[in-house]
């Protein structure tokens, strides 16, 4: 893939929003606070995976149910998940909405999914090192969902368990290499980096989020995914200066 050349003034201006935005008080309001509440690998795994499945929608509506989840989980994810009261809490044959398109029935085969991980590996980074390609091929493999898809949720955990030296995300997978990760991309992002001409689409797409990583990557070369935090600032700085 040929990697875009970006303006000067751009590139520049995505350096500063990045280091301004990646601090500590980011994750006061993001989801990505509920596996900061854990020392332990497997609840900061299971938290972290658990809490990006359920990120859709506003951040207050997500903290709001994550918030929910972890007093269901009695604030011990891994413990929990070894207890089994994860199949009465959430039945197998249960279909209303758990939050929003997600069903009780989807948190129970989430759960399954995690027990039967860690019934057989130490943690889940050891469970993806039996699959093969990168970071989101593996875990897709592992979910027994579409590699073809963007799949924002899965590519925002493994940015938050891989990107080493960061105040926000946890770098506690020492397997996988941080260039390897793709943007998470969601709508937001998408319009952002087609505003900045780091794409030429504003498509919803792999190919999409592909392109937009190796922009990014000219930009962080070993990191392409601090990029991140650059188009999130970007959102921000522009929603100052529109108001």
């Amino acid at each position: 893939m040929m990697m875009r050349t970006i303006n000067p003034t751009v590139e520049k201006t995505l350096k500063e929003w990045a280091d301004v935005y990646q601090t500590p008080a980011f994750i006061l309001s993001d989801p990505i606070q509920f596996p900061h509440r854990y020392q332990q690998k497997q609840d900061i795994e299971i938290s972290g995976l658990l809490t990006a499945i359920l990120s859709f929608g506003s951040r207050k509506m997500i903290c709001r149910k994550c918030e929910e989840l972890d007093q269901i989980m009695n604030h011990t994810p891994y413990q929990y998940l070894k207890s089994d009261s994860w199949r009465k809490d959430f039945p197998e044959n249960k279909k209303e909405s758990f939050y929003r398109t997600i069903s009780f029935a989807q948190m129970h085969h989430y759960f399954s999914l995690l027990q039967e991980t860690y019934n057989i590996f130490e943690d889940l980074e050891s469970r993806l090192k039996a699959e093969k390609g990168n970071p989101m091929q593996r875990i897709c493999r592992w979910m027994d969902v579409s590699e073809k898809s963007p799949q924002k949720k899965l590519n925002m955990f493994l940015r938050w368990m891989i990107r080493k030296d960061s105040p926000v995300d946890f770098g506690i997978w020492s397997t996988f290499d941080p260039i390897d990760l793709i943007i998470p991309l969601d709508t937001h992002v998408n319009q952002m980096a087609y505003e900045l001409g780091l794409t030429t689409s504003k498509a919803y797409s792999l190919n999409n989020a592909r392109k937009i990583t190796e922009a990014l990557r000219s930009i962080f070369p070993d990191d392409p995914c601090k990029g991140d935090f650059a188009l999130f600032g970007y959102g921000i700085e522009k929603h100052k200066n529109t108001r």
